[in-house]
């Protein structure tokens, strides 16, 4: 996911706490949107990242609070549609006080992790630039991984079609 040697240790220097602490660790057990909650984590972070960093914003501050915005351990994915709904309104404030456990937070890390659901949740407006930038990358890496498994199983379907009329045709 990060390509470049020099800009993966910085980023990685300014998370490795959070990315070493065992709780935190625990996330990648927990499904989310095709994958798991951990990588869906670090996505977000990362390319949030990276765009405060070409935006001049605190990027820091935005690596850190990317990586803790779904940092909850309930796993959700039996439950009702109801109890699901009921999880996405309010995982914001269960990730804030999550976080706020393990990691010393700035006003701002809390107001990123608590707004990240704009507008699903519209009773917290983001603050801060920084907190619109990890809204909206989450919202672009959660498509991104919800399509996954659709975009998978069309590459298999190309791929099987294309040996098929390669065969047929030989």
């Amino acid at each position: 996911m990060i390509n470049n040697h020099l800009e993966n240790k910085r980023y990685t220097n300014l998370v490795s706490d959070i990315l070493e602490n065992e709780e935190f660790t625990k996330l990648s057990s927990i499904t989310h949107h095709g994958s798991n909650r951990f990588d869906h984590c670090l996505r977000v972070s990362y390319w949030s990242y990276k765009v405060g960093k070409a935006l001049r914003l605190d990027y820091e501050k935005i690596a850190r609070a990317g990586l803790l915005h779904d940092f909850f351990i309930d796993d959700n994915t039996n439950l009702n549609r109801k109890d699901k709904t009921i999880i996405l309104m309010n995982h914001p404030q269960y990730a804030l006080e999550n976080a706020s456990k393990y990691f010393d937070l700035t006003d701002m890390e809390k107001d990123i992790i608590l707004t990240h659901m704009f507008p699903v949740s519209p009773k917290r407006v983001p603050k801060y630039l920084e907190s619109w930038i990890v809204d909206i990358v989450d919202d672009f890496v959660a498509i991104y991984e919800k399509t996954y498994i659709v975009r998978r199983e069309l590459s298999a379907a190309t791929s099987f079609l294309l040996i098929f009329i390669i065969n047929y045709f030989r």
